[in-house]
């Protein structure tokens, strides 16, 4: 589930648009309305012609606004555009109770879907943490699938995150750790201007930080997977503090994670927060 409201636009008929309307006093010609706006947000939009003819029908409006499918976005963010302006709309077309039960329906929809969603007064649709999350590793998987020996790394590191499921032992933990450090070493040496193949000479060949302590931190946790036995060297026994349990495969592999949009071009920052 990528979150999205274009992967689930085709239920939104069911559970939004139908129970929307399904009220008497809802004018007929409401679906005019909604097509006028949705065209807007479409990656082929109608000739001015074409779509004069087809609001001037309620019931052709329904028709061409229920055969629209989530592949007809320009994207996440036009939809989400959407949805937003359809609130004031649906206010002026109809009334404050008309607008007030969109927002109880696409709150409803939100929820039920597990949207990376919250929905803040009066509608505005704004991006969860978790949501942002996924996208940043819906990215990563998306740039590593672009070269085979990033989509390796990448394989290596997931299938070492699934092979916890029947074993969480400190070893395994250590090889999740040491597969998530491999990956980003092989997309930080893909930076422009970057000779470097070990991570911690990277990080001071890079150029996107924003502050020295950012940098400092991943060179911080690539010493912590260098210097603890068994994760990338034999290590530093002296320098377990003690051994190794799977809160710390949580923390270092989000962390970790969170480092990817220094270190790969390809990860667009602005989209990862608000959707394609």
């Amino acid at each position: 589930m990528r979150g999205e409201f274009v992967a689930v636009w085709s239920d939104m008929w069911r559970e939004v648009w139908t129970p929307l309307v399904a009220h008497e006093e809802v004018p007929a010609d409401v679906y005019c309305e909604l097509y006028r706006e949705v065209c807007v947000a479409l990656r082929s939009r109608p000739s001015v012609e074409r779509l004069a003819e087809v609001i001037d029908d309620p019931v052709h409006s329904r028709r061409a606004f229920e055969a629209i499918s989530g592949n007809d976005f320009d994207g996440e963010r036009a939809l989400t555009s959407f949805l937003e302006r359809l609130h004031p709309i649906l206010g002026e077309f109809g009334d404050d109770a008309l607008s007030g039960r969109y927002v109880e329906l696409l709150a409803a929809f939100i929820d039920k879907f597990s949207l990376r969603y919250d929905l803040r007064p009066p509608c505005a649709l704004c991006p969860t943490l978790p949501g942002v999350f996924a996208s940043l590793v819906r990215d990563l998987r998306l740039v590593t699938s672009q070269d085979p020996h990033l989509e390796a790394l990448m394989t290596d590191f997931e299938n070492a995150v699934c092979d916890l499921r029947d074993d969480c032992s400190d070893g395994r933990i250590k090889t999740c750790i040491q597969k998530q450090v491999n990956l980003l070493e092989a997309l930080g040496a893909g930076c422009p201007g970057v000779t470097s193949t070990e991570l911690g000479a990277i990080c001071n060949e890079i150029e996107s930080w924003p502050h020295a302590a950012v940098r400092a931190s991943l060179r911080n946790l690539y010493g912590f997977a260098s210097n603890y036995p068994g994760i990338r060297h034999s290590g530093n026994p002296a320098s377990a503090l003690r051994p190794i349990e799977m809160r710390d495969m949580i923390a270092v592999s989000i962390l970790l994670v969170g480092f990817t949009p220094y270190l790969s071009a390809g990860v667009n920052p602005e989209l990862v927060f608000r959707g394609d």
